[in-house]
């Protein structure tokens, strides 16, 4: 029997990179799978191509930094399906790529909107829904960012920081309820949105990080969404309130990783090495 076999699943950021693989994962393993994204075309396709796995699945457009789209996605998922069992907070944007005090005011709000009070909308009305019935299980998509600080990245590094408080803040929380809540940190997937950060093509992102990663490689979007669905799954019935860095090793090689974050990268030889950008 597939391991979320009757349950109903939303993906928020489901159009592309890694939601896109989660639903497409979600819907392997049995489930029914609302998809959450802004660009209604690819929505749709990824609808399409999650129904020609053989089970029912939409598309609702939604801005989660809307908090009216927010509800009235949830609304419509329970409308559909009479409940919500798994939800993959998974929406973001990369934010701006400057130092902290040239950050512009816009900028960093509609980061914050985006990744940190769009997390906490969908939270707050997926818990209320999954209060209603016999618990749930959510996973907020965060990055090894929000276990560290981000030169360059404040923005961002401050939106997952808050994504973790409150998965860490929520299993607490809700846990008597039956309600499971964790994250996963995210350490670089080959996505659109990873290379439009370096503003470079994923082979040449792919070439730069390497040499500080452990396994040798970018994750693969299917990588994340294997952990998405198994998080959601009875196989992690007394996981709850973890942040899970996900990245291949890279938090582990500390000295590869801050040179990586200063612009560097460790070499074959040892050295660090400073590729222009």
């Amino acid at each position: 029997m597939s391991r979320l076999e009757g349950r109903v699943a939303l993906v928020t950021g489901g159009s592309s990179g890694i939601g896109l693989a989660a639903a497409l994962a979600f819907a392997r393993e049995g489930s029914t799978v609302v998809i959450a994204s802004r660009d209604a075309q690819r929505g749709e396709a990824a609808a399409l191509r999650v129904r020609d796995l053989g089970v029912e699945a939409v598309h609702v457009p939604t801005d989660v930094a809307d908090p009216d789209q927010v509800a009235a996605l949830v609304g419509r998922c329970v409308e559909l399906f009479g409940r919500l069992d798994c939800a993959f907070n998974n929406a973001a944007i990369g934010g701006p790529g400057a130092l902290t005090a040239d950050i512009s005011e816009a900028d960093f709000d509609r980061t914050i909107a985006v990744n940190l009070r769009g997390v906490w909308l969908c939270m707050k009305h997926e818990i209320a829904q999954m209060l209603q019935q016999d618990g749930g299980a959510i996973v907020n998509m965060s990055s090894v960012d929000g276990l560290t600080g981000s030169p360059y990245g404040a923005a961002y590094a401050a939106s997952k920081h808050g994504v973790n408080g409150l998965t860490r803040s929520a299993a607490i929380e809700y846990g008597p309820a039956g309600i499971r809540v964790n994250a996963i940190c995210g350490g670089g997937f080959a996505t659109e949105m990873l290379a439009r950060s370096y503003g470079h093509d994923l082979a040449w992102v792919e070439r730069y990080r390497w040499p500080a990663i452990p396994l040798g490689r970018l994750g693969r979007p299917e990588e994340c969404a294997e952990v998405a669905v198994w998080l959601c799954s009875d196989a992690a019935s007394y996981v709850t309130g973890l942040c899970i860095p996900l990245d291949g090793g890279l938090l582990a090689d500390a000295a590869s990783y801050q040179a990586l974050r200063r612009g560097g990268v460790r070499s074959e030889g040892g050295s660090i090495d400073w590729p222009h950008r």
